[in-house]
């Protein structure tokens, strides 16, 4: 199975050493030739992929911490307290993720295209083709999911801990950012790094709301390696491996906390 699953990428990162002369000449399945960087430089320079990978950020980041905020918000309410729709709520979260997006593309994009902005915020003069539509749908379709996984993991927690604040004198805000919140930690770097890599990756939003090609991210922007007539996928496989470095990276750095996260009261109960 493991070999299954890295032979796709495997062939990918063999695809991008070889030159296309190579592989012209031998063909993608041959084990002949030599191999050298020089798609990954290409890619690197005519791709413009520096100004992709700002892009991502621009996106990935606040997506992140704005799911992250309001699920744990949205989690701590429905888990901690009861009040009358506190399950209803929790459930419509949960059954949004049920939604396929695809189907609210035409809807949203006829929203945002009939939005209107200042032109000191957006070139279109409305919330189409901004940093600002990509963020608010990621944010919106990632809600459910973040909202469920917190809310199961605050429930684990003793109510104790907050009947003995209350008592104190703490107010809600207080319970949740200096109680909760903190313990909740464990979890909340396993949703960063599954959400980090997700909406890094995530391909068919920024294509359907960013119109204008420098603003696109990495993985939409991957797509201007492509040629009008000739295609050398040898320089496309070389731009999608850069890709995926960064995700890789931040997988590898944060590994320890989404085990953790992960595996966190599975001897409970």
């Amino acid at each position: 199975m493991a070999a299954l699953w890295l032979a796709p990428l495997l062939w990918t990162l063999y695809t991008a050493l070889r030159p296309k002369a190579v592989t012209d000449k031998y063909g993608y399945w041959s084990l002949r030739g030599p191999l050298n960087l020089d798609n990954f430089s290409t890619a690197w320079t005519q791709g413009q992929l520096p100004t992709y990978f700002v892009n991502s950020i621009y996106i990935t980041v606040p997506a992140v911490l704005l799911t992250l905020a309001l699920a744990a918000m949205m989690a701590f309410a429905v888990s901690r307290f009861t009040w009358k729709f506190n399950i209803t709520l929790l459930i419509l979260f949960t059954a949004g993720n049920m939604l396929p997006p695809q189907v609210l593309a035409a809807p949203l994009f006829e929203m945002f295209k009939h939005t209107p902005l200042p032109y000191s915020l957006s070139t279109s003069g409305s919330l189409l083709d901004t940093y600002y539509a990509v963020i608010a749908v990621e944010v919106a379709f990632q809600l459910g999911f973040c909202t469920f996984v917190l809310s199961n993991y605050m429930k684990t927690l003793p109510v104790e801990l907050t009947e003995a604040a209350l008592v104190d004198g703490a107010g809600v805000w207080r319970q949740f950012r200096q109680i909760i919140l903190p313990l909740t930690r464990p979890a909340l770097a396993a949703l960063g790094t599954l959400q980090v890599i997700w909406l890094y990756n995530d391909f068919f939003w920024p294509l359907l709301f960013l119109q204008t090609g420098d603003r696109l991210p990495i993985t939409t922007g991957v797509n201007a390696l492509q040629g009008q007539f000739i295609q050398n996928y040898n320089l496309i496989a070389a731009g999608a491996t850069i890709t995926v470095i960064p995700a890789l990276i931040v997988y590898l750095a944060l590994q320890r906390h989404f085990v953790a996260g992960l595996t966190l009261g599975a001897n409970k109960g």
